[in-house]
């Protein structure tokens, strides 16, 4: 049996079972890809971050319990996190290498920062499939490479939500549904909630760093400001501070440690 080490890490969050629990797996080579969807699927969270060595980088890799994914945000933040504390690469600054290019990550103090590319949006006309499942008039939606957003009309719309997209048909939607709308509350500037199509089996993710990539623009455009303070409001809530820099999205948070451990497989 070969043993490999296995953490759990609640990130965007600065509380214990808060924000959004990623595993992180680090691996002296890489497993086959077989392998690693299995451990996710065996994992049973939004996502399982791999990553391997590379003299001074590292290769990071993300699976869902369905499929492997191009970026992921709390796992990328999960990982950076285990690198610094549990491997001890104190270095300022961390660089991936991934399938969305490089990625750079920082810390300050408590926090730490994503170095992401922005994702572009177009407008669309949502089809049937989608407008059915929604019990609001969205007041408009884009589409992405990856995800589809859509503006309700309030954060108690998007609070009071209850979906599950993960049943419509494959190739209805290519990775998931951001549902977003502006903040009544002066310390949140917008609040977001992420759910998952077929491809992935998920049905929501609680803190979704990569959709911010997304969320942020938008929100930067809408409100007129690049720093913009964020919340997912799922059922574990996770708070990001964001803000746009050209065509990077910088996101921000912090992450607490659950669980270590190994993993044994043959």
């Amino acid at each position: 049996m070969k043993t490999l080490p296995y953490y759990q890490i609640d990130a965007f969050t600065d509380r214990l079972f808060g924000g959004n629990p990623a595993a992180v797996m680090p691996l002296q080579s890489w497993l086959p890809d077989a392998c690693m969807q299995q451990l996710s699927k065996e994992n049973n969270l939004s996502e399982t971050a791999f990553f391997v060595r590379h003299n001074d980088r590292y290769h990071i890799r993300w699976f869902t319990p369905g499929t492997e994914v191009q970026l992921c945000g709390h796992a990328t933040l999960a990982a950076s996190y285990v690198i610094r504390h549990e491997l001890g690469d104190s270095t300022h600054q961390q660089v991936f290498d991934s399938l969305s290019g490089e990625l750079k990550v920082r810390f300050h103090g408590e926090l730490i920062e994503l170095n992401f590319p922005m994702n572009h949006r177009s407008p669309i006309r949502l089809p049937d499939t989608i407008t059915k499942q929604l019990p609001f008039t969205p007041l408009a939606a884009f589409t992405s490479h990856d995800d589809l957003l859509i503006l309700a009309p309030d954060e108690a719309t998007v609070a009071e939500l209850s979906i599950d997209f993960t049943k419509l048909p494959h190739g209805t939607i290519k990775r998931g549904v951001i549902i977003t709308a502006a903040s009544e509350r002066e310390s949140v500037d917008f609040v977001s909630r992420w759910f998952g199509g077929p491809e992935v089996d998920i049905q929501e993710d609680p803190v979704t760093g990569s959709a911010h990539t997304l969320l942020t623009p938008f929100w930067a455009e809408k409100l007129d400001k690049p720093l913009l303070r964020a919340e997912q409001i799922s059922a574990r809530r996770g708070k990001l501070e964001c803000e746009l820099q050209g065509d990077r999205v910088y996101i921000r948070g912090g992450a607490v440690k659950y669980l270590e451990g190994t993993i044994q497989i043959p």
